[in-house]
């Protein structure tokens, strides 16, 4: 039986070398003749041992991180899942990992992000096969039973926006994903897309068949090249996989879906500003009402959810509303992806119900400030809930607090910009050091399709791009 191991092909693990630890690793394989499959799966979210690899037990995944490619030989000659300096045990039972409720990152550094196969031998489709089984109306109230609220930061009800789209009357309608995840220390998005992009496609697709809609579009941000190649491989896979088209999984029911890169402009990340980039217009707020529901792309009925709303959909129709409604708090219901980053010692992605407490997230998951300094400060930049009750209203900036500069070399988050802030000392003035990336992410011109005019033309709609000042 062929053995797996699994090295990462997320941007977070690209970034600290995992390319290389790769072709390490795949010239080990074809040097020693052994029987060995190389899978690149996404992330598991703990940025601090990126490049995580992964081998295949009979036990479960024995863990190597962080790894680099000259490890790759020795890791070899100790024998696989063999004591060595670098092996962390079974992956599932690292605390990291042990202490989280997944459901939407259920399969994120799981699976072959590519392979529909392995997606649906890991629970995949459940979600959609139960939805063509069902009326539209019947699928909007059990998103609306469960409790699901938007996960992009405004926390509008789910079921209630697609209960308004269902009930316009339109010959199109259509089902947008904001994909366009530029708050600072946030990389939710990019791990589902380049890790597990069928849970997406799936969400939406149920969307879809709940409201009425045959289009798709996943805008996302420039600033992600890989998840935009990734994603946009999945859809044309799902394509030909008959899960997307003209008969979703051999139904009659119709829904297909397309990738929109944006052109870096932060304000897109609002739903009007994203729908007027879409058509292909100055990415711009639209004055209310009309609701987007009501009038949006292309003045036809819209939904516009956040790509962690739509990707929370699947398990919610697989598994039903009260399983859903029972995990979280009061009128947060689910689950919810926080991002540490910044002076954090195990900066990465934990899902968690709601109601966990800031101590929680930045000691017993964290592992405290990577500085060794006590926490003196914290910001909430979704305004859900109290910070004093609850750290799971946000997913946004966890700490105000910053390592030195040496910390940023181990720190994997794509999009950390402008998160860490440092005290030198009490009388000192606060400094950032935090590096920009949008050069380094920046796509060649021409290499895929953007979305309409944004930020970086002038006055009389000349193209360009501004300069970014990172801070």
């Amino acid at each position: 039986m062929t053995t797996r191991i699994y090295v990462p092909c997320d941007a977070a693990a690209l970034s600290v070398g995992a390319e290389a630890v790769a072709n390490a690793v795949h010239a080990e394989i074809v040097s020693r003749k052994l029987d060995l499959k190389l899978v690149r799966n996404g992330s598991r979210g703990l940025l601090w041992l990126e490049p995580l690899v992964e081998i295949e037990t009979p036990k479960g995944r024995i863990g190597y991180g962080p790894v680099k490619a000259s490890d790759i030989k020795g890791i070899f000659d100790a024998g696989l899942a063999a004591p060595h300096a670098l092996n962390l045990g079974l992956v599932d039972e690292i605390p990291y990992l042990a202490k989280q409720q997944r459901l939407t990152f259920a399969r994120c550094g799981i699976t072959d992000p590519l392979s529909l196969e392995d997606y649906e031998a890991h629970g995949g489709l459940k979600g959609l096969r139960k939805a063509l089984e069902m009326a539209p109306a019947a699928i909007v109230q059990a998103v609306t039973e469960s409790g699901l609220r938007g996960r992009g930061g405004a926390g509008f009800p789910t079921g209630i926006k697609w209960k308004t789209v269902l009930q316009t009357e339109s010959a199109q309608k259509y089902i947008v994903c904001n994909a366009d995840e530029g708050d600072s220390g946030t990389f939710s998005d990019r791990m589902i897309m380049e890790g597990d992009p069928f849970v997406l496609i799936e969400g939406m697709a149920i969307a879809g068949l709940a409201v009425g809609a045959t289009k798709g579009y996943v805008y996302i941000r420039s600033e992600y090249p890989h998840a935009f190649r990734q994603m946009s491989q999945a859809i044309e896979i799902a394509r030909e996989k008959g899960l997307l088209g003209t008969e979703v999984l051999g139904s009659n029911r119709v829904f297909n879906m397309e990738t929109r890169l944006g052109a870096g402009a932060y304000i897109c990340g609002e739903e009007t500003s994203l729908l007027e980039s879409l058509e292909g217009k100055r990415g711009q707020i639209r004055p209310k009402p009309p609701l987007p529901a009501i009038a949006g792309l292309f003045a036809k009925p819209t939904v516009v959810n956040n790509l962690v709303s739509l990707a929370s959909v699947p398990v919610i129709l697989a598994e039903g509303a009260e399983y859903y409604k029972n995990f979280g708090m009061g009128r947060s219901r689910g689950t919810m992806p926080i991002q540490l980053a910044g002076n954090i010692k195990q900066g990465g992605l934990i899902e968690r119900a709601f109601g966990l407490s800031l101590r929680e997230l930045i000691y017993d998951f964290g592992g405290g400030t990577y500085s060794g300094r006590p926490v003196r400060a914290s910001r909430s930049a979704v305004p859900w809930e109290p910070i004093g009750r609850t750290a799971c209203s946000t997913y946004r900036s966890i700490t105000r607090l910053s390592p030195p500069k040496a910390a940023w070399s181990g720190m994997a988050a794509s999009s950390c910009s402008t998160i860490p802030w440092t005290w030198p000392n009490r009388r000192g003035s606060p400094s950032s050091s935090a590096p920009s990336n949008r050069a380094a992410n920046a796509l060649p011109a021409g290499s895929a399709p953007r979305a309409g005019r944004n930020r970086g033309q002038d006055h009389e709609g000349r193209e360009g791009r501004a300069e970014y000042r990172p801070g």
